[in-house]
């Protein structure tokens, strides 16, 4: 590894068994700003930046008590919540183990397997105010079905934020290709008051995510209080 560079750049040379294009993910690491950032502030992934310029931008973390973090390895986001909300508990998923967190609750399981919504209420004990997701599918190489497995995550993720969300709680998550197709924004814009799209600073300029912001969830309709006259 060559630490030599222009401007101060850290430049990869490439390994024995190494790919180029492994190589290049290396180098860009290195010269990140926010990698850098995120070491020194002690979060666990750039991505925890994402996070906290949403919420600078639109405000729906604090006060928070209950959060749901889906896809929560290696942990970043949890660790943004837990920092500008100290007492909300936080239930977490994600296929891959995640070490600890202060004040956390995690689990390593799928969150489409049928077992995993039911944990997570129970996890939860009580209506959350945010659900997170910053889930996405496994690539396979074909930018289709990489997306249509994405947003499928997606359309997963808003159905069970509309079990657990109290009325006028909050649906964050990522998506792809410029945004959350037209079946998905008509659904999130029937169950919430505000639906909009973002693009952090943080989200390489390179990279297709973006991320929907559902704010203002409605209620369930069998939440409904019932009029005095039906009693």
């Amino acid at each position: 590894m060559s630490r030599g560079g222009t401007a101060g750049r850290t430049r990869v040379k490439t390994a024995k068994g190494r790919k180029v294009a492994s190589t290049r993910w290396l180098e860009r690491q290195l010269n990140d700003p926010y990698v850098k950032r995120a070491k020194a502030e002690g979060y666990r992934s750039r991505a925890a930046y994402k996070l906290l310029e949403l919420d600078e931008r639109f405000s729906f973390l604090k006060g928070a008590r209950r959060v749901v973090d889906l896809g929560i390895a290696p942990g970043g986001w949890s660790q943004v919540v837990r920092k500008i909300c100290p007492r909300a508990h936080v239930v977490g998923i994600d296929l891959l183990p995640v070490d600890p967190i202060e004040g956390v609750t995690i689990t390593q399981m799928d969150f489409m397997a049928d077992e995993a919504p039911d944990w997570l209420i129970e996890a939860l004990q009580g209506p959350a105010d945010i659900v997170l997701s910053d889930m996405a599918a496994n690539t396979v190489g074909h930018p289709q079905t990489d997306h249509l497995r994405t947003m499928g995550l997606v359309e997963a993720g808003m159905d069970f934020a509309c079990q657990v969300l109290r009325p006028g709680g909050h649906f964050v998550a990522k998506v792809l290709a410029g945004g959350a197709d037209n079946d998905l924004v008509a659904a999130l814009k029937r169950n919430f008051t505000s639906v909009k799209h973002a693009k952090p600073p943080a989200s390489r300029k390179d990279s297709s995510e973006w991320y929907v912001l559902a704010t203002g969830f409605k209620g369930r309709a069998d939440e409904a209080v019932p009029d005095e006259d039906e009693n």
